[in-house]
């Protein structure tokens, strides 16, 4: 085993927490925060997975991420990408790597680019 043991949490800017606590909590499922610190500039939930996510207040200037990207697992993209689009949410067409994994991107309401992934359909 090398230095680290796991990722503890992938924060992400927004500039509005109010905004960020109903779409991640609500719209994402991923309920009730885990740390809800709006006075830090701080809200973190549970993911299900190795890590949490938690979004940060913004600082002035910001612009959304699209370069690093979290990624989380769905049992089937293409029924996720359905079940977010009936929420409002913008979603990118699955993409299959055949043998390998199906992905799509998707959009918090501040254009951060986010990623779900999920088996690639049986051949």
């Amino acid at each position: 085993m090398g230095l680290f043991r796991g990722i503890n949490v992938v924060s992400l800017s927004v500039p509005d927490l109010d905004a960020a606590r109903l779409f991640y909590g609500d719209v994402l499922e991923l309920g009730e925060p885990l740390f809800d610190l709006p006075d830090a500039g701080w809200i973190e939930f549970a993911t299900g997975g190795g890590g949490n996510l938690s979004v940060t207040l913004s600082e002035p200037g910001w612009r959304p991420s699209t370069g690093t990207t979290l990624v989380l697992d769905v049992e089937d993209c293409h029924e996720a990408v359905v079940a977010l689009r009936a929420r409002g949410v913008r979603c990118d067409d699955p993409v299959v790597v055949s043998g390998y994994v199906t992905f799509a991107s998707f959009y918090d309401p501040f254009g951060n680019r986010l990623q779900m992934c999920g088996p690639a359909p049986a051949e």
